[in-house]
């Protein structure tokens, strides 16, 4: 008798047996046989069916649009500042005739009172007027500014804080507002005719600073002559921003009176085949170069040159 553990000749197992390994538990699930495929299907023509590369094109994205300005509020604020500037003047030299008639005669107070506290209520109104529509043609200037950019598939170079910096703040603005609308007119093709009214607005925005700086200066006087003379000035400063608020707006219709999409087109006219150029003098006689009646078939190309017909017949102005 053997020992356990001893090592032996492995046992054979009789003839069509053979060892498995299974898992504890319920025996596997037996497998199923798939059906048959079937005949190998056949088609008279080719099959239009299959795998077809569809690419969905992706959604557009929106357009970024260029913030946009009313053009009814400039309009609006505009004639609310050049009747105000209208009225100041209006004021002022009414007071300057009652100081004239105050020379020999004495004021009513009451009289006297209402032309005084009309001045000031008609400066005080300039004042916030003249900011409104500082701001406000600012406001227009970027967004022309932008939507011109825009059309053109670019931005602006310039950042919006530097332009209403540079536009805002007194005596800065006088050297770069009107370089930021000199650029503008450039940029839209306008240059060459929007020059001179940007030139002469510029002019006379200087002026108009440099006399209603004279007249803030001179304005800390108490006598009579003094007050005389600062009111001469008060009402020379008030048409001179006037005049230079209506040079505005003639700059402003300048540009609004084209959309910022249009650009100046070329007019074609007709004219005759047989006219002569303008530099050409009507005496010329034929040179030897030149073919005579004689030569006219000699001088017919045989071939065309591959321009149309009208082509001859129509120039550029």
């Amino acid at each position: 008798m053997s020992k356990p553990g001893a090592a032996g000749p492995p046992q054979r197992l009789p003839a069509g047996y053979r060892w498995i390994a299974v898992r504890p538990g319920a025996p596997p699930p037996a497998r199923r046989t798939p059906p048959p495929l079937g005949p190998t299907p056949r088609y008279a023509v080719i099959p239009r069916w299959g795998l077809q590369d569809r690419f969905e094109p992706p959604a557009p994205a929106a357009p970024v649009e260029p913030p946009k300005t009313a053009t009814r509020m400039v309009q609006a604020t505009v004639l609310v500042t050049l009747l105000a500037l209208a009225f100041a003047v209006v004021i002022h030299i009414a007071n300057y005739a009652l100081l004239l008639y105050n020379r020999s005669r004495l004021l009513n107070p009451i009289v006297a009172g209402v032309a005084t506290w009309a001045g000031v209520a008609a400066s005080v109104l300039v004042f916030f007027a003249l900011i409104a529509t500082t701001v406000v043609l600012t406001n227009w200037l970027i967004v022309r500014r932008a939507s011109t950019y825009a059309w053109l598939g670019v931005e602006d170079p310039r950042p919006s804080w530097q332009l209403w910096v540079c536009c805002l703040v007194p005596v800065v603005n006088l050297f770069w507002a009107p370089v930021f609308v000199l650029e503008l007119a450039r940029v839209e093709g306008r240059l060459s005719w929007l020059r001179t009214p940007i030139v002469v607005w510029w002019c006379a925005w200087w002026v108009s600073c440099l006399v209603s700086a004279f007249s803030f200066a001179t304005s800390f006087t108490s006598d009579s002559q003094g007050i005389a003379n600062n009111t001469v000035a008060a009402t020379i400063a008030y048409l001179a921003a006037l005049a230079a608020l209506l040079l505005t707006v003639r700059m402003y219709q300048g540009f609004e009176h084209q959309a910022v999409d249009q650009r100046p087109t070329t007019r074609w006219v007709v004219v005759a085949d047989g006219a002569r150029h303008v530099d050409e003098p009507a005496d010329a006689t034929p040179t030897d170069a030149e073919p005579q009646d004689g030569d006219a078939d000699a001088a017919t190309p045989a071939e065309s040159d591959r321009r149309e017909p009208a082509a001859s017949g129509i120039i550029s102005t």
